[in-house]
């Protein structure tokens, strides 16, 4: 006998958390190309043979509402301008993508800095014009992996934030152990009152809290690896924006984030759909957009109740008030 699939039955994918019914759900964060593209790898006889398909079936049942559609690749792909056109009228954006609001940034990811060159960054410019733009990135530095070499991310990070900040464009930032340089480069190139996301923060509390304090406009982008038991550095990022200490007023500064197809929520396995035998034990291969109140749920259990109040947070209320900070950052 061969052995057992541990890819969970498509069938087993369809998740709806209650709380998206209280509160839509909006992903600030998210390769939707690649999500497909991996679902399509994991399910070559899947339902879904379309993005359209996919976010139709999968996405507007979950209660996704807007997403922010990320391409980060040099060269660019080329792919964005079908996705961007095809949401431009309200009619396409019923008809093709089942009333969701598809919104894009584009810059280049650290890891590919070494290929940034003028050609690149004329087709970045050319699509920050688009009416779906909301945003340049993500870019930023990655020292974990040092797939460019420091100094050329370094050049790449500073040369694109000129160039968003001559545009007025909102920031989505990726730094990984490079607390330090990411810091200083953006101090010394961005406006104070420039609107920034911190993707998927996973650094030191202490550097969360430093660029809250120097840019009032910066929000912590929050994806389902703050569920790792491996990662405790974001959960205390979350719990020091209440803290007593704080040197900044009480205020849930984040905005939630997926960053599919990577990092699925660790809650989401308690899932009613996913404790059945036929599910048990096995792994969802990929994370997508309506995902994101399995990560609200756990940053709520972090958060205390309100000065005043005797309710405390609950996924609807973290989801709610991340909302309102993505139409601060990005207005969607």
């Amino acid at each position: 006998m061969g052995k057992k699939s541990k890819v969970i039955a498509e069938s087993h994918f369809r998740l709806v958390h209650p709380a998206a019914f209280a509160s839509p759900i909006v992903d600030t964060h998210t390769h939707l190309a690649s999500t497909f593209e991996a679902y399509r790898h994991k399910y070559p006889a899947g339902d879904y043979t379309t993005v359209y398909d996919f976010v139709r079936g999968l996405y507007v049942p979950a209660g996704v509402k807007e997403i922010v559609d990320v391409w980060c690749e040099a060269p660019v792909r080329q792919l964005w301008r079908e996705f961007a056109d095809s949401a431009l009228t309200d009619e396409d954006r019923r008809d093709k993508w089942g009333g969701l609001g598809y919104w894009f940034v584009m810059g280049v990811h650290p890891h590919e800095a070494k290929l940034y060159t003028d050609a690149v960054e004329a087709d970045i410019i050319e699509a920050m014009g688009h009416p779906r733009c909301v945003g340049w990135g993500e870019m930023g530095l990655d020292y974990h992996y040092d797939n460019s070499p420091r100094p050329v991310q370094q050049e790449v990070f500073a040369r694109q934030l000129r160039c968003a900040v001559r545009l007025n464009k909102p920031l989505t930032i990726h730094t990984r152990e490079a607390d330090e340089d990411t810091e200083r480069i953006l101090k010394a190139e961005v406006p104070k009152d420039h609107k920034i996301h911190i993707h998927c923060f996973t650094d030191s509390p202490a550097f969360a809290q430093r660029l809250l304090d120097w840019f009032p406009n910066l929000y912590i982008g929050i994806t389902g690896v703050i569920t790792y038991s491996s990662n405790t550095d974001t959960s205390t990022t979350v719990r020091n924006m209440f803290a007593p200490s704080s040197s900044t007023p009480p205020r849930l500064r984040i905005v939630l984030e997926t960053d599919a197809p990577y990092m699925v929520p660790a809650p989401i396995y308690n899932a009613p759909a996913l404790a059945t035998p036929e599910a048990k034990g096995k792994k969802l291969p990929l994370c997508h957009s309506g995902m994101v109140p399995w990560t609200a749920g756990f940053v709520a259990d972090l958060l205390p109740p309100a000065e005043g109040e005797d309710v405390g947070w609950d996924a609807a209320r973290v989801m709610s008030v991340a909302r309102e900070n993505a139409r601060a950052v990005y207005g969607v």
